[in-house]
């Protein structure tokens, strides 16, 4: 492919504006406004107000003829003042095939000109090749299994029945048709008592119980029996008042049945055998029930450790960086979908979406959108100069401002939504102040979690505790909870701050080894080389664009070897710098930033309005949504593609993955193994030591365990533990205090690991939209001490004011 230059021009600008397509034009625009803006690019932004009309400035000439003055100062001096350093950009390019390429990272080698020793660079490359070769095979041997597996097994389909169980302990048999089986799984559907549901009980008349069994009958030669043995335990399950059927909603229970082996002398002596479920219950009248009889359902103690063995690979494939963490939890769900295959409990596609909470995407996705819209009006990078100023540039009050104003923040919004909104101030502020922002953002996301465990709508783990009925109606209303959560919370913050302080004692590991400059540098060549990378050369029009941006790369290039041989210049004063900042950074688009005021205002009404059960009409996802498609009316935007590019997708594929990774793993027993654990420690021990042992067991593997997997389906079964040990007669134990550990425990775990809170996950993608990555294992060395210390302060709070002080 051929190209006429114009050698009248610089070698920043090699394109005619004929040869400037449309197509060019889409994928210029796809890129963020301050890289559309540069000189570099001046000659698309012509083309593009020529054919378009757009009354956006163009950079000036002078502008032009300035920066090519730099270029000759620099050849001259050696010397680059780094003034067009984008340091908070991060890009998404959309293709003309309608894929969208994340521009991340900030650790690339910028330097690949200079030549290294060739001894140590050959065996580096051989040992790259080698464990590339071995990662490719063994994620071969991953894919080659899960495929198999779902390819060998159809779907799992219900084969629904109705029957009607008699009254006053009549028996209703419903016959099995394979007589020899190990297990077999019932699925009931009808009229239960939930543990939530408060049931106004008649002291005359006990509850009505429905009793379930599984007996096997011998049969002679001629079809007669000969003998009826049980082969099962009883399971036994509370139904409502028959006056009280038509009222209440239908509950599904399920139960694998382990069963008793026959017995070998009556097999001497029978021909054939049978086996039945038995039906029985007390209440007056006929129950009707809908049932489902699985004859091969999943053995739960296999089930648990082939969960445990995708938990674990999925962790391996995170923690060494094998794969990018999105694909990993892609890679992992599948597996987990192909075992449960294998298990011949394949989930149908209807099912495996019904995993996905759509809640969580929407709220995300709204949020990214207004994010997204805002960052074009320059208050991101307003806010962080206005903090620089009310700090006088003092570092560690800085950060604590912030970390304090992020924790009141998140407990009253979703702390998901508080990340969005947060992140990218942070960055900003980070870049205004040459720090790192890397270690900054852990801090701001760990101070997060914190906040949001002080209201009932802070964290999920919150909304799921204080949403239930039975909860609820125990006293455990709004004002409640935020009291009993608000002393663990206040010491939970200062001691993570005294580990943050002794963590990060020494200033320098809040900054780059290298001088700002030189980091800006390689930041933006970084951004500048992605962005051509992430262009293909099948087409002249994204050609034209990636001519141009590797243009850039190489002259940012020149002007780092010299930056990194230059003279350091003395850094100036917090008055220049101040004045600087505020004549660079000013607000962009005042028009813009009040219609994305009035967006926020709606969604933020809406959110707090979401704290008061009376007033809850939309979902917080729903809200988002409406809070988007208001603001993209407001700003009559018309080229939508540019703001879906900024949409950080891999994100939310990550969290849909990650649903549909817990949910198998819970089919596969794994969360309830957890919660049987739990509660069989808990009834092992003293009756005067049970509270104390209790809000122990439930605080500890709540927290570790939320650490690990996602904490919601965690949360959602440890609710059922606690309020099933509360209305154990024989325990005697108190609600609320093991629903304090259950929330503190559900939400302070989750700064444990990079994936064990939404927000974490959020902060990170974010981060990396921007150009700043950082790992599970750097977030792991900051998280998890500081995770272990707050369940040790919290073990404290809860021990003294409800096993000593009996504050509830």
């Amino acid at each position: 492919m051929s190209y006429n230059y114009n050698n009248s021009r610089s070698d920043d600008y090699p394109f005619d504006d004929d040869e400037v397509t449309e197509g060019a034009l889409q994928v210029w625009r796809a890129l963020p406004e301050r890289i559309r803006q540069d000189p570099s690019l001046a000659s698309f932004r012509q083309e593009h107000e020529r054919l378009h009309g757009d009354v956006e400035p163009l950079p000036t000439e002078d502008g032009m003829q300035l920066e090519e003055h730099e270029q000759e100062q620099e050849q001259r001096n050696g010397h680059n003042d780094g003034t067009h350093a984008f340091t908070q950009i991060g890009i998404n390019v959309t293709n003309e095939a309608g894929q969208v390429h994340v521009l991340d990272g900030r650790d690339l080698e910028n330097n690949n000109d200079e030549q290294h020793d060739d001894g140590e660079t050959y065996c580096k490359s051989n040992l790259k090749k080698y464990l590339t070769w071995f990662k490719i095979s063994i994620l071969l041997v991953v894919w080659g299994v899960f495929t198999a597996f779902l390819m060998s097994n159809n779907e799992h389909v219900d084969q629904l029945s109705l029957i009607s169980v008699p009254s006053n302990g009549s028996t209703r048999v419903f016959p099995i048709t394979t007589s020899t089986l190990e297990r077999i799984g019932l699925a009931l559907r009808g009229p239960f008592r939930l543990q939530e549901n408060e049931l106004q009980l008649n002291v005359t008349v006990p509850l009505p119980v429905l009793q379930v069994q599984v007996t096997r009958t011998y049969y002679d030669v001629f079809g007669m029996e000969i003998y009826t043995e049980n082969a099962s335990q009883v399971w036994q399950l509370d139904i409502v008042y028959f006056d009280l059927i038509d009222a209440t909603k239908d509950t599904k229970k399920t139960r694998t049945f382990e069963l008793i082996p026959s017995d070998s002398s009556m097999l001497t002596t029978a021909n054939s055998s049978r086996l039945n479920f038995e039906f029985s219950s007390s209440i007056d009248g006929e129950l009707p029930l809908q049932l489902n009889v699985d004859e091969s359902p999943i053995y739960k103690r296999h089930g648990v450790l082939y969960a445990a063995a995708v938990l674990c690979g999925l962790y391996v494939m995170i923690i060494w960086e094998i794969v990018n963490r999105t694909f990993a939890a892609i890679i992992a769900s599948t597996l987990s979908v192909g075992i449960l295959a294998a298990l011949n409990s394949r989930p149908s596609m209807g099912t495996i979406m019904g995993w996905i909470d759509v809640e969580t995407l929407l709220l995300l996705f709204g949020m990214m959108i207004l994010v997204a819209i805002l960052s074009e009006t320059g208050v991101f990078d307003y806010l962080a100069v206005y903090a620089y100023k009310i700090t006088n540039g003092h570092v560690w009050p800085l950060i604590n401002c912030l970390c304090l104003f992020t924790a009141v923040l998140s407990s009253f919004l979703d702390n998901v939504t508080t990340v969005l909104l947060m992140t990218p101030v942070t960055i900003r502020l980070c870049e205004v102040m040459s720090l790192n922002p890397v270690p900054i953002l852990m801090c701001m996301v760990i101070y997060s979690n914190i906040g949001g465990a002080l209201t009932p709508v802070g964290d999920p783990p919150n909304v799921i505790i204080a949403s239930n009925n039975y909860i609820s109606k125990n006293g455990v209303n709004f004002a409640v909870f935020t009291l009993h959560m608000l002393p663990g919370v206040l010491l939970v913050m200062v001691q993570t701050y005294i580990q943050l302080r002794f963590k990060f004692r020494n200033i320098s590991d809040l900054q780059f080894k290298d001088s700002p400059e030189v980091e800006e540098l390689r930041h933006e060549i970084h951004v500048w080389k992605r962005a051509a990378a992430s262009l293909s050369a099948y087409s002249k029009d994204e050609e034209v664009v990636r001519q141009t941006l590797m243009k850039k790369v190489n002259r940012l290039k020149r002007s780092l070897k010299k930056r990194m041989t230059s003279v350091i210049t003395p850094a100036p004063n917090y008055e220049q710098t101040l004045a600087n900042l505020q004549a660079k950074y000013p607000i962009r688009n005042k028009q813009l930033l009040y219609k994305c005021t009035a967006a926020l205002v709606f969604v933020i009404s809406l959110f707090f309005l979401h704290s008061v059960p009376e007033l809850q009409r939309l979902s917080l996802g729903w809200t988002a949504l409406l809070g988007a498609i208001f603001l993209i009316i407001l700003a009559d935007i018309e080229d939508l593609e540019a703001i879906l590019a900024r949409v950080e997708w891999s994100t939310l594929l990550f969290f849909a993955a990650l649903f549909i990774l817990m949910e198998a793993l819970t089919e596969l027993g794994l969360i309830e193994w957890i919660g049987n654990m739990t509660e069989g420690i808990i009834l092992g021990v003293g009756e005067d030591q049970r509270l104390t042992v209790a809000i122990l067991i439930i605080l500890w593997v709540s927290a570790i365990a939320s650490a690990f997997v996602d904490n919601i389906p965690l949360t959602t079964m440890m609710v059922k533990i606690t309020i099933s040990l509360a209305q154990n007669s024989t325990l005697n134990l108190p609600l609320q205090p093991l629903v304090w550990a259950l929330a503190l425990g559900a939400c302070l775990g989750g700064n444990g690991t990079l994936i064990g809170a939404s927000a974490n996950v959020v902060c990170a993608g974010v981060a990396e939209q921007h150009g700043y990555k950082f790992t599970f294992l750097e977030f792991f060395k900051v998280g998890f001490p500081i995770m272990i210390g707050s369940i040790i302060v919290t073990t404290g709070y809860l021990l003294l004011s409800h096993s000593l002080l009996t504050w509830h």
